[in-house]
């Protein structure tokens, strides 16, 4: 059997805003891994619409 505990509930909305944000930034993760996924086998489908390094370094420079 378990012991019971008390939280206040101050602590108790901590947690769950921190575990919001856990659970935020895991979705983040998995979706960003999805996305990159998809542009990986849009590359490999169609690599004229691939940038190149210099094409990069170009864009880099006009943004300062």
């Amino acid at each position: 059997m378990m012991k019971q505990i008390t939280i206040s509930e101050d602590k108790l909305n901590k947690i769950l805003l921190d575990m919001e944000t856990l659970i935020d930034d895991v979705a983040s993760l998995v979706d960003q891994d999805e996305i990159a996924k998809k542009r990986l086998s849009e590359l490999q489908t169609n690599p004229s619409i691939a940038r190149s390094e210099k094409e990069l370094d170009q864009y880099l420079k006009k943004r300062g």
